[in-house]
């Protein structure tokens, strides 16, 4: 109700009075000029306070019908996937599902009715007969031992009132009820009456109970299942089929035997509706399937609207709740693959998260951002700020390619001591990086640089470049924070699963950046749609692009990367481990998908040493896309080959070059061309 109309109905109310007290006045003046005894003057007051007094009860029960004439409940917010599955439900007090008086069975108007208020179709809001028959007995026993209330009434009662039973609040019940009746069809009363009325278990509205007890929607109830939800509502509690079901069995049959006897129903429906075994679900109100999932897209939904809670709103996700759950038990099976090879992994602290990402849509497929929700709701995929290590490599190399180094140009795997200026006057820092085999192998190709991801090949590959150059192309792809030294060389940056899931659909999407999406559409309560489409960016040449696809489908096919290997289908990626063993990633690469998986401790404290990218996140990948391709047999098994790549014969195998990136002769090493030894 807006402040304007408040106002008015307030304006309206004082002017009533005043102009009753006015007539009063004139009524007595007019009493002592014409010398009338004194006693009709009282009289006349007195009925004039009297009417006062009615007008001003009228006007306040006017004013309180309003919150049914122009009724707007809290709604439950709910969350659907890809497919139109329920993922949750979201609400701030009452768990509300509205229904339209057209969506209602005819059935359970009629069991309602019959169970409740047999003439509701008739009288105007009250029940005179009723009201009269139960008056007498509250007479006889000298209390209030029987109601006599309306449908209407009840509505008022459980929306406007309290339940206390006096004479004034019975009698405000009743003047609203009137009110109501006049401003409002029948079927509109039991509409809101249906909507609103508690049905136990945490279920506002008959839509709501029908999905929460039955999971089904109200078209499909039985007539013993609409028997059992309209008896609820007299005593929610003791009628919580979850709780008693036999009362609520009792209840319902009493229900159809009036029906009966009504002859409303026959007797084989009524004895077919009582021999029915039904089935209720003890269900949790918020029927949360993807609780990491659904956290993230509450917190988009929150900027976007402020009444998420309590709007009723439908929100369709990206989301595939199949995909969902086989993200969350490929990442349990890596958890409990830790354990078994470090009996001294502390639980409390060791996590993980996975992230499914559509290539070319971006829509977030699966999101699980931690081992267990209910013992940490913290969300990793999200909001855990990760070190990369060396599965950022290939972005450095990617620069490379771009800059026209081919994947077969040669770069120096040697070691060399950086010198770094200190805080201190004349103070030196020396960095001696070392790859992780504590090996050399001298000049290597670039492929397998990356393949067996050689650090000292890399450090020495960026140098090349040039650290400003590199350092531009990557805040140019989309990178933050970028540190300017050669640490990046090493993944030194950090980022979570999610935002880093986009730069690797970059690889196989052409050289097309997608920003991630959770929220696909969204849905009010008046049916008004909102279309979300994620923001896309050409930031690769897709043919120098396809270049990286090949060099990460070797470090799957022959480097760290082998244990992600999946037979039936071409997957590129690429192993990580930040120091000291603290982050374990493997970014994994399919045609159609890519699957950020990472392990670490929430306090960022080493692993075992054992637990490297290699071990660590390939197996939960082959473990989830091995799963995946059973689900949905149509993905695609090959990355397509862009116009401008060429394959030719090089050094005896089959390799791919493109007019940028041409293959070298046997005497070439322009990757060494700017190194200073």
């Amino acid at each position: 109700m807006s402040g304007n109309m408040q106002e008015s109905k307030n304006s309206g109310k004082k002017s009533t009075i005043v102009t009753s007290f006015v007539m009063i006045i004139r009524i007595l003046k007019y009493c002592v000029q014409s010398n009338k005894r004194i006693i009709i003057a009282g009289l006349v007051v007195i009925l004039a306070a009297f009417c006062i007094f009615a007008v001003n009860i009228y006007q306040n029960a006017y004013y309180q019908a309003f919150g049914l004439i122009n009724y707007y409940p809290k709604l439950t917010t709910q969350f659907f996937d890809r497919n139109g599955e329920l993922v949750a439900n979201y609400f701030e007090d009452e768990n509300r599902l509205y229904a339209e008086f057209e969506e209602i069975p005819y059935r359970m108007v009629e069991a309602l009715v019959a169970i409740e208020d047999t003439v509701f179709f008739e009288h105007e809001g009250i029940n005179v007969e009723a009201i009269f028959r139960a008056t007498l007995k509250n007479i006889k026993s000298m209390k209030f031992s029987e109601g006599a209330s309306t449908l209407t009434q009840q509505l008022v009662k459980n929306t406007l009132l309290t339940r206390e039973k006096t004479f004034k609040r019975k009698l405000n019940e009743a003047l609203i009820a009137l009110i109501i009746e006049r401003n409002l069809t029948k079927e509109q009363i039991m509409e809101r009456y249906l909507n609103h009325i508690y049905f136990g278990h945490g279920y506002y509205g008959v839509r709501t109970a029908a999905e929460g007890y039955f999971r089904k929607s109200l078209a499909q109830l039985s007539l013993k299942e609409i028997a059992m939800l309209v008896g609820i509502p007299r005593q929610p509690n003791s009628y919580d089929p979850t709780k008693n079901l036999n009362l609520t069995l009792a209840r319902a049959n009493s229900v159809l035997s009036r029906m009966k006897n009504l002859g409303w129903i026959s007797e084989e429906e009524y004895n077919e509706a009582v021999a029915e075994q039904v089935n209720v679900y003890n269900d949790t109100l918020s029927k949360n399937q993807a609780p990491y999932a659904v956290d993230e897209a509450i917190r988009e939904a929150n900027i976007l609207y402020d009444d998420v809670r309590s709007g009723g709103y439908k929100i369709y996700l990206g989301i595939d709740l199949k995909t969902q759950q086989l993200a969350s038990e490929a990442l349990e099976f890596g958890y409990q693959k830790i354990l078994e090879r470090y009996k001294d992994a502390n639980t409390s602290i060791l996590n993980g998260a996975i992230v499914v990402l559509d290539n070319f849509n971006g829509d977030i497929l699966a999101l699980v951002g931690g081992h267990n929700y209910t013992f940490s709701a913290f969300n990793r995929a999200v909001l855990a700020n990760r070190q990369l290590g060396s599965s950022f490599k290939p972005f450095l190399y990617q620069i490379a390619l771009d800059a026209g180094y081919s994947t077969m140009d040669l770069i120096p795997d040697i070691s060399r001591v950086y010198v770094e200026e200190g805080a201190a006057k004349n103070e030196t820092k020396e960095w001696t990086p070392k790859n992780i085999e504590g090996n050399f192998q001298g000049f290597i190709t670039l492929k397998d640089a990356l393949m067996r991801s050689r650090n000292l090949a890399t450090i020495n590959l960026v140098s090349s470049i040039g650290l400003e150059t590199v350092h531009r192309e990557l805040i140019g792809m989309g990178f933050e924070n970028v540190p300017k030294d050669l640490s990046i060389s090493l993944g030194s940056l950090g980022m979570s699963p999610l935002e880093y899931s986009k730069f690797y659909g970059m690889f196989a999407n052409g050289g097309i950046l997608v920003e991630p999406k959770m929220i696909k559409k969204i849905v009010n309560r008046y049916n008004a749609e909102r279309l979300f489409e994620s923001e896309k960016r050409q930031v690769l040449d897709a043919a120098q692009n396809y270049l990286m696809i090949d060099m990460l489908k070797a470090v799957v096919e022959s480097g760290t990367g082998r244990a992600a290997h999946v037979n039936g289908i071409e997957i590129a990626g690429k192993t990580g481990t930040s120091n000291n063993n603290v982050d374990a990633w493997f970014c994994g690469i399919s045609p159609d998908i890519n699957v950020m998986v990472w392990y670490g401790n929430d306090d960022n404290t080493p692993m075992a040493a054992s637990e490297v990218g290699g071990r660590t996140s390939t197996a939960p990948f082959a473990y989830f896309m091995q799963n995946y391709l059973k689900l949905y047999p149509e993905t695609r098994r090959k990355f397509p080959i862009p116009q401008g790549v060429t394959k030719s014969i090089y050094n005896g195998k089959e390799e791919y070059f493109t007019v940028k990136s041409p293959l070298p002769s046997s005497s070439r090493t322009a990757a060494t061309d700017n190194i200073l030894f």
